[in-house]
């Protein structure tokens, strides 16, 4: 049995690199949760599967972005709080506190664009059941935060963890 199977170095490394970018990400962020705010001039762009399995956001938000969301941790956030396979976060959207929880798994892209520094991950094909979020909020609350930025939907997506353009996290 042992003759049939083959070894694919090729995908092996590609997990392995996803793995590492993965536990950057996750010490990153439990260097700015130990700080209590991002240091220097570093900040965050996080862009997440909004249906991935245990992401929890207030509906208003799953109603605004179906699909990808990206939250960006830079002055405006509390309560970020880092797992070995999660992370939760307070954010204000139009003026309203919400408190969202991101699964590692449910991240596609990640970025710091005061060091250049950017990765990209391989989207999880098949969506999953909603989290039942019972917060509410009024999203036509001309109040908004600068954590409301979202990433050109038409990027390509790579099959693995790859460097991306910064560009993509720009504001037009």
């Amino acid at each position: 049995m042992s003759e049939d199977v083959e070894l694919d170095y090729s995908e092996l490394i590609q997990d392995a690199q996803k793995k590492a970018y993965r536990f950057l990400m996750q010490d990153v962020l439990n260097i700015v949760a130990t700080l209590g705010d991002a240091p220097g001039e570093h900040h965050f762009f996080i862009e997440f599967q909004t249906t991935a399995n245990g992401v929890s956001i207030p509906d208003h938000l799953k109603a605004q972005y179906p699909e990808r969301m990206t939250i960006v941790l830079q002055h405006q956030f509390e309560n970020l709080v880092v797992t070995d396979d999660q992370f939760s976060v307070t954010l204000w959207f139009k003026g309203k506190e919400a408190n969202l929880v991101i699964p590692f798994d449910a991240v596609t892209q990640f970025a710091d664009p005061s060091a250049q520094f950017g990765v990209s991950f391989e989207a999880v094909e098949e969506e999953y059941e909603e989290v039942d979020e019972s917060e509410t909020s009024d999203p036509e609350d001309p109040d908004m935060s600068d954590t409301d930025n979202t990433a050109d939907e038409s990027e390509q997506k790579s099959d693995g963890a790859d460097i991306v353009s910064l560009d993509a996290f720009r504001k037009k």
